[in-house]
C-alpha cells in the first residue's frame, strides 16, 4: 500500500516501454498504471506495407494492452485524459469503455506524460473531402479502398505540413555543445516510404510509376533529420527513378479536388493526394507549467520536467523528440525506468545517468520485398550516416514487428547491434 504510484499516460509504443523498463529496473517496488483513451497498441510503423499489400492493419498490427501489462502486473485504465495538475499531482480523466462516464481522478508519485500528439488533419482546409493519409487503421483502410476501387492512376502528390515546434529545447545542447535542431517537418520517413513503396504499388497495377509522383516538403531538405550525406544519396536515387522532388513549400494552404496549395504559392496537380499534418500536443498539456509555447512537454535529457522532477516525457509529447521517431522514443523510455530506479536507490547515478544521445534510425518499406535503412545521428551533431537498401533490410523490418508482438512490445538489449549488424554489414 505504501508504494510509490507510477502513472504511465499513453499505452502506444513510448507509453508500454516506459512502463515495461521501470517495472524492469524498480521490480516490485513500484506501483504501474497505464491509462490509455483505447485498449490495443497499433504498430504505425508497419501500416504502409499493409496497406500496399492489402490487408486491414486493425487485423494484423494491433496488440490487446490489458494482457499485455497483466503479464508484468501492471495495471491498465481506458480513459481519456481531461487534465493534469502538476501540483496536486492529480489527472483528471474520463472512462471511454462506454459513454456517459463521470470525469474522475487519480493520483501519482511519478508521471510519465506518453501520450503522443494530436495529429492535426482538422487544420488542412480541405482535406476531408479531397485528401488522404496512412497514420493510422481508418485513414489507411480508406486509402487501401480507394486506390483498389476508385483510383484512375493519375498524379499524385506526397507531403508534409509545416511542424511548429515549439521552444522546449532552446537550452538542450547535444554530443558535446551541439545546438537543439530545428525542425520543419515532424517526421518525413513516412512520406518517403509511400513515395517509394506506392510507386512499386502502381507499377505492379498498371497505374504507371514514379513519373507521376511528386513528394513535397516545407524544408529545405527532405528527411533532414537523416543527415544531408543519407538524404542526397536518397534524392539522387529517387530522381533516376523518376520522381518528382519539390521543397521549401512552406505549410499546405489547402487541398483541392485538383491538387495541392502551398503557401509559397505552389499548386501541385493531383488526383491522390497522401498528406501528413503538423504533429500538435494535446489541447489539455497546452499551458501547463511543464509545458512549452507549443504544448511539448519540457525535459532534459534525462527526460525529467526541470521544474518537477517527477515528471517525465518519453515519445512524441516530449519536446526534446525531434523528429517525432519511435527509435528516440525508445531510447527515453529506458531513460525513464533507470532514473526513477535511481530515486528508490535500487540503481547507481553512474549507470542511471546516461543522457539522451539521439539517433534517427528509419527502417521503410519500398516495396516488392525491399525497404530502405538508416542510421544517422549527424543532424543531431554526431559524425555518423548510414544508407542501405535491400531485401535483407525489408526482413529487418518486418521481423521487428514479429518479435515485438512475440515478446509483447519487450526488446531484447542485443536487438539494436543485432540490427545494425544485419542492416549495415551482414548483406551490404
Amino acid at each position: 500500500m505504501n508504494k510509490p504510484h507510477v502513472l504511465v499516460l499513453g499505452g502506444n509504443f513510448a507509453g508500454l516501454s516506459s512502463a515495461q523498463e521501470i517495472r524492469r529496473y524498480c521490480g516490485d517496488a513500484v506501483k504501474i498504471t497505464v491509462m490509455d483513451r483505447k485498449n490495443y497498441l497499433l504498430f504505425i510503423p508497419n501500416i504502409p506495407a499493409e496497406v500496399f499489400e492489402g490487408r486491414d492493419p486493425a487485423v494484423t498490427l494491433t496488440m490487446p494492452l490489458h494482457e499485455t501489462l497483466a503479464s508484468d502486473q501492471i495495471d491498465f485504465i481506458q480513459g481519456q485524459v481531461e487534465a493534469i495538475d502538476v501540483d496536486s499531482k492529480r489527472v483528471d480523466f474520463v472512462p471511454t469503455e462506454r459513454p456517459g462516464a463521470a470525469t474522475t481522478s487519480l493520483r501519482y508519485d511519478y508521471l510519465v506524460v506518453a501520450l503522443g500528439n494530436r495529429l492535426a488533419f482538422d487544420k488542412i482546409e480541405g482535406f476531408a473531402e479531397h485528401g488522404h493519409t496512412i497514420t493510422d487503421i481508418y485513414y489507411g483502410n480508406e486509402l487501401r479502398h480507394y486506390l483498389h476501387n476508385d483510383y484512375k492512376g493519375g498524379p499524385v502528390v506526397i507531403g508534409s505540413a509545416l511542424f511548429h515546434q515549439g521552444d522546449g529545447t532552446q537550452n538542450i545542447k547535444l554530443y558535446g555543445d551541439h545546438p537543439f535542431p530545428r525542425a520543419e517537418a515532424a517526421c518525413e520517413g513516412p512520406p518517403v516510404e509511400v513515395m517509394l513503396s506506392l510507386a512499386t504499388w502502381m507499377k505492379k497495377h498498371g497505374k504507371g510509376g514514379p513519373n507521376k509522383i511528386t513528394v513535397t516538403t516545407p524544408a529545405a531538405l527532405i528527411a533532414e533529420d537523416a543527415g544531408e550525406e543519407v538524404v542526397n544519396q536518397l534524392l539522387t536515387i529517387a530522381s533516376g527513378m523518376g520522381f518528382n522532388y519539390v521543397n521549401k513549400t512552406g505549410d499546405i494552404k489547402r487541398v483541392t479536388a485538383d491538387g495541392v496549395e502551398f503557401v509559397n504559392g505552389q499548386n501541385v496537380a493531383a488526383e491522390l493526394k497522401i498528406l501528413f499534418p503538423n504533429w500538435a500536443a494535446h489541447d489539455f498539456l497546452k499551458g501547463l507549467p511543464i509545458s512549452d509555447s507549443e504544448g511539448f512537454i519540457i525535459t532534459d535529457t534525462l527526460m525529467r520536467n526541470p521544474k518537477y522532477p517527477e515528471v517525465f516525457a518519453a515519445g512524441d509529447a516530449a519536446a526534446i523528440t525531434v523528429p517525432k521517431l519511435g527509435a528516440i522514443g525508445h531510447q527515453q523510455c529506458t531513460i525513464v525506468g533507470r532514473q526513477i530506479a535511481k530515486d528508490l536507490g535500487h540503481m547507481g547515478a553512474e549507470e542511471a545517468d546516461q543522457e539522451l544521445e539521439p539517433v534517427t534510425y528509419c527502417i521503410g518499406d519500398m516495396g516488392g520485398g525491399q525497404a530502405f535503412y538508416i542510421r544517422s545521428n549527424s543532424w543531431f551533431g554526431g559524425d555518423e550516416q548510414v544508407l542501405k537498401m535491400g531485401h535483407a533490410q525489408f526482413l529487418l523490418k518486418m521481423q521487428y514487428k514479429n518479435l515485438f508482438f512475440r515478446n509483447k512490445g519487450k526488446m531484447p538489449d542485443w536487438g539494436l547491434k543485432f540490427s545494425q549488424l544485419v542492416g549495415e554489414k551482414l548483406f551490404a
